[in-house]
C-alpha cells in the first residue's frame, strides 16, 4: 500500500498523534504536507523497496514516522508496528480512499530488546 501510495502521491510520511478517533491511526500524507515541530518525534524510516533489495536504500525508499512527542513519551517501551487492514481509512491519511486503512499494532519491548537499545531518545524536531 505504500508503494501504491507513493507512486500516486510522491514520497509519504506518516504521523501518530495521541489524539482520539482519527488522530488515534497512523496518518500517511504526502510528505511535507503535515509540519513537524519540536512537539513531534522523529521515529526512524521504513525501508519500502521490495524484498530482497540490495544496496543503500534511496531517499524516496524511506519514508519517515514521527509521532507526537508526548505520545512517544507513553509508547517509549513498545515496539510499534504499523499495519494495514481491510477497512475506512481516516479523513485526511491517504489510504482512505482505498478500502484499506493503517493501524498500529503494539507491544512491550521485552527485557533483552530494552538492554539492547538502552533508554529510548527520539531526534526530536525536523530531519535534514
Amino acid at each position: 500500500m505504500i508503494r501504491r501510495l507513493r507512486a500516486e502521491h510522491g514520497p509519504v510520511m506518516f504521523h501518530q498523534s495521541g489524539g482520539c478517533c482519527d488522530g488515534s491511526s497512523p496518518m500517511c500524507y504526502p510528505k511535507g504536507d503535515f509540519l513537524t515541530s519540536d512537539a513531534d518525534a522523529f521515529l526512524g524510516t521504513i525501508d519500502v523497496r521490495e524484498a530482497g533489495a540490495t544496496g543503500e536504500p534511496a531517499d524516496d525508499d524511506l519514508v519517515e514516522v514521527w509521532m507526537s512527542a508526548s505520545q512517544f513519551a507513553y509508547w517509549r517501551h513498545t515496539h510499534l508496528t504499523i499495519d494495514i487492514v481491510p477497512g475506512r481509512g481516516a479523513g485526511f491519511s491517504l489510504e482512505g480512499p482505498t478500502g484499506f486503512r493503517f493501524l498500529i499494532r503494539s507491544r512491550l519491548f521485552t527485557d533483552d530488546e530494552y538492554a539492547e537499545l538502552g533508554e529510548p531518545r527520539p531526534t526530536v524536531g525536523v530531519v535534514d
